[in-house]
């Protein structure tokens, strides 16, 4: 990186940024409290509070939203007559999985091979460091110069919208001339890039019920119509041959016109085993980010182990069903749920339950921000040029700004490259990659004051 003061402040803060993070990361901040205790995700959203007040912000206060979770909030004044920038990340952090499958405590940030590794080491608490080195280097370096709105939200992994409907309800709170989401992510460690579309999300909980207990298969199986295995028809209803999505009237044919990712690069990064085929049609691009895609997430069934030899009355399984731009993801659901109660056999009884959902985003890539954005991004990467690229997540809260301020220009950056592997485990932040976007935040921010 060429040498500049913001450049060497950031560099100068690393090892605080370092500790902070281990001290972030060791909140188990997952805002599903029948896996976590609340008071963890509590925690940590008055250890980002106080980090705030300590960088001289006012008005901080801890949300409660609708969700029963808590988002915080702050506000660091600017000069007179300055443009207002709000910045964005979450605490709240996927469940670790297996922790055994990880090769050290996923709460506990460890440096290993050049990367820290922890539960929302990237996704997204490291987004919260980020935000607090950018600032901390411009106060350093002559002041911050425009007024700073920080939301940090506390339940975006669960997608139960509290955030979404408290700002609905306190419309004035979050209003802002630019906003930057620090949720994102490099296409690759190294390229600087800025996400422009982002996939909605539904996820729906399933039911299916046959009988009225279970029943011994050799007494009853051949006849008695099996839950599981009417679920296991329902699912795989949801893809074709080739593993394409298949929703019933749900459109799956659109093409991406952006950066391209190959193939090769896609099996390395998704780690795909040898010999297994890549699922759906198109040219990868199309399948992440231009296109609906299902997503099984969870089976509730007799695990193998203790399995007995019955007929299964009943099964659950949560289903995703990601939609990109162009599609509403109200409507998604209604075809997904006339999908499943479609494809039910047997007569067997079901039931859909939405639990989440989110609608997906378009950014506009010629506004002065994106500009400004792309100045920044120059000096923090010397010799690259800023990429727009798709995102196959979903980040709610996008949509309902967007929404709520339509004038505000919206960009979205942050740390979560594919060698991040977030929500998976063995998830890791790049101490380098934090570096150089902390700088392109503070340069932006300088940037587009002007």
């Amino acid at each position: 990186m060429s040498s500049n003061p913001v450049a060497e402040t950031v560099a100068s803060l690393l090892p605080r940024a370092k500790a902070e993070l281990t001290e972030l990361v060791a909140f188990r901040s997952v805002a599903d409290f029948e896996q976590f205790p609340k008071s963890e995700s509590e925690a940590a959203a008055s250890w980002v509070a106080d980090a705030l007040r300590a960088e001289g912000f006012v008005d901080v206060a801890l949300l409660d939203t609708p969700d029963g979770t808590q988002s915080v909030y702050g506000y660091l004044p600017g000069p007179e007559g300055a443009k207002t920038v709000l910045l964005y990340a979450h605490y709240d952090v996927q469940p670790p999985l297996d922790e055994t499958g990880w090769d050290t405590p996923p709460f506990e940030l460890t440096e290993r091979d050049g990367r820290w590794y922890g539960r929302g080491a990237a996704d997204c608490k490291g987004g919260v460091i980020m935000h607090l080195l950018a600032l901390r280097a411009l106060k350093a370096n002559g002041g911050v110069p425009v007024n700073v709105k920080v939301i940090v939200e506390g339940s975006e992994e669960q997608g139960t919208g509290g955030l979404e409907r408290y700002a609905e309800q306190h419309p004035d709170l979050l209003t802002a001339d630019t906003i930057v989401i620090g949720d994102a992510g490099n296409f690759r460690v190294g390229l600087p890039t800025v996400t422009t579309i982002l996939r909605g999300m539904t996820l729906v909980r399933v039911s299916v019920d046959t009988l009225a207990g279970n029943l011994h298969s050799g007494q009853f199986g051949g006849a008695a119509p099996d839950a599981l295995a009417a679920l296991i028809r329902v699912l795989d209803s949801l893809r074709a041959e080739d593993g394409s999505t298949t929703v019933d009237g749900l459109d799956a044919s659109a093409t991406w016109n952006g950066l391209e990712y190959t193939e090769e690069q896609f099996r390395a990064d998704a780690k795909v085993l040898e010999g297994v085929e890549l699922t759906g049609s198109g040219s990868v691009a199309d399948r992440l980010w231009a296109r609906p895609a299902v997503t099984v997430m969870g089976i509730d069934c007799p695990p193998v182990v203790g399995a007995t030899p019955s007929v299964q009355a009943a099964a659950r399984a949560l289903i995703s069903l990601r939609v990109p731009p162009g599609v509403d993801a109200t409507e998604a659901t209604k075809l997904l749920t006339a999908h499943i109660e479609a494809h039910t056999p047997w007569g067997a009884r079901v039931t859909v339950e939405q639990i989440g959902q989110g609608q997906p985003f378009r950014a506009d890539p010629t506004s002065p921000a994106y500009r400004a954005m792309a100045e920044a991004m120059a000096v923090a990467y010397p010799g690259e040029t800023m990429q727009y690229a798709g995102q196959g997540g979903s980040i709610p809260l996008c949509n309902t700004l967007a929404g709520l301020y339509p004038q505000a220009e919206i960009l979205l950056i942050g740390l979560s490259e594919p060698e991040a592997q977030i929500h998976a485990v063995n998830e890791s932040v790049s101490p380098e990659e934090l570096e150089r976007l902390s700088v392109a935040e503070a340069l932006f921010l300088r940037n587009y004051s002007s």
